[in-house]
């Protein structure tokens, strides 16, 4: 059914969700319903829409920041796909507690990336709040990021930072299930500061910064770039001399031509592909057909780093990867204008400045 026949057919499904995300909004923003206020200062990172956004990068640089300038964060996060449920310690900081089956694989790679980091699954996020301070209670954080919480309106943050992808532009939005988004663009009101990602086009970017103008807010450019490959191998070193090599790309993620671009500023030829829906577990029949086909055309395979964590909890699947020298790409967040804006609202909320000849975080 072609898509624009499936959103008309969704379309009215579409109206009621909106208006009943609308109205549960009202009673938040009126106080009917109220929102818990945590003792620890919230920075809460999300999105309006559903699809890769570029949040995940974004919470893995405001974490390192924070450590970068002697604060200590915590990341409390849905866990979306994990396989528990409630509220779990998957790393306490030093070590992980919680592989990516459990925890999720987004919020499994951000552990891993940020290993002195505490951090927390919990679908209610005051219950990860409440189990943070319970079980860390000689070390809790100076702040807590809230991954993927815009629409989890149940606790109170401190900053709100929405992340948007700049090759969805937000004329054409449609509410679930007919497109994308999460609730009304009438939402995004609530945010403090807005995060453009992915950027590849002026034109595009320049176009969703004047929608965004009405609203007041500063406005963050920013895109993400490719790091350097990584091999599964128990080493996971980095690949020398990527550039020219031939690859099969997979990956189940909700933005795969990102990816695909992400390869090609790599330098890889990308000659094959196979995508899966986002967070979809992978099967011995999916990476078998990934190594056959890539041994078949004499390629390397390669992910994304995400679905490498989601792959790695299972032995034989790694086994599979292993023997066909898999690859995976990291990528890192780059700001194109207004990190300095990021910044300072990082620290504003903690009442922390920068010395600007030291680099280190004074009291104002």
């Amino acid at each position: 059914m072609p898509d624009r026949l499936a959103a008309s057919l969704l379309s009215p499904a579409g109206l009621a969700y909106g208006v009943i995300m609308k109205f549960r909004n009202n009673l938040y923003d009126q106080g009917i319903f109220k929102a818990w206020r945590s003792p620890i200062p919230v920075v809460s990172i999300g999105n309006i829409t559903t699809g890769g956004t570029g949040k995940t990068p974004l919470v893995d640089w405001i974490v390192r920041f924070y450590r970068e300038n002697g604060i200590a964060p915590a990341i409390i996060s849905r866990g979306y796909g994990r396989s528990t449920k409630g509220a779990l310690v998957v790393s306490d900081g030093s070590r992980m507690h919680l592989g990516s089956r459990e925890a999720g694989d987004e919020v499994a790679m951000l552990a891993a990336r940020n290993p002195s980091t505490i951090v927390i699954v919990a679908e209610k996020r005051q219950e990860g709040v409440e189990l943070l301070m319970r079980e860390f209670p000689g070390r809790l954080p100076d702040v807590i990021v809230l991954d993927d919480a815009f629409q989890h309106r149940k606790i109170a943050r401190d900053l709100d930072i929405v992340v948007i992808n700049a090759s969805e532009p937000l004329t054409d939005a449609r509410m679930l299930p007919a497109g994308h988004l999460r609730e009304p663009l009438s939402g995004l009101g609530r945010a403090d500061l807005f995060i453009l990602s992915k950027i590849t086009s002026d034109r595009n970017a320049a176009a969703i910064v004047q929608h965004l103008k009405p609203f007041g807010k500063p406005v963050v450019l920013s895109k993400v770039c490719p790091g350097k490959p990584v091999r599964v191998q128990k080493s996971g070193d980095d690949m020398h001399g990527a550039h020219g090599t031939r690859v099969l790309a997979f990956a189940g993620i909700g933005a795969p031509e990102s990816f695909l671009r992400s390869l090609r500023e790599a330098g890889m030829e990308v000659v094959s592909s196979h995508f899966f829906r986002d967070h979809q577990p992978y099967t011995r029949e999916s990476v078998a057909m990934i190594v056959s086909e890539s041994e078949k055309l004499g390629v390397l395979p390669v992910t994304t780093e995400k679905d490498w964590f989601r792959i790695q909890d299972n032995q034989e699947l790694t086994a599979l990867l292993y023997q066909a020298g898999c690859a995976y790409l990291p990528i890192e967040q780059q700001f194109i204008e207004g990190q300095s804006s990021l910044e300072k609202s990082l620290l504003d909320l903690l009442n922390l400045t920068l010395h600007p000849a030291a680099g280190q975080k004074q009291v104002h």
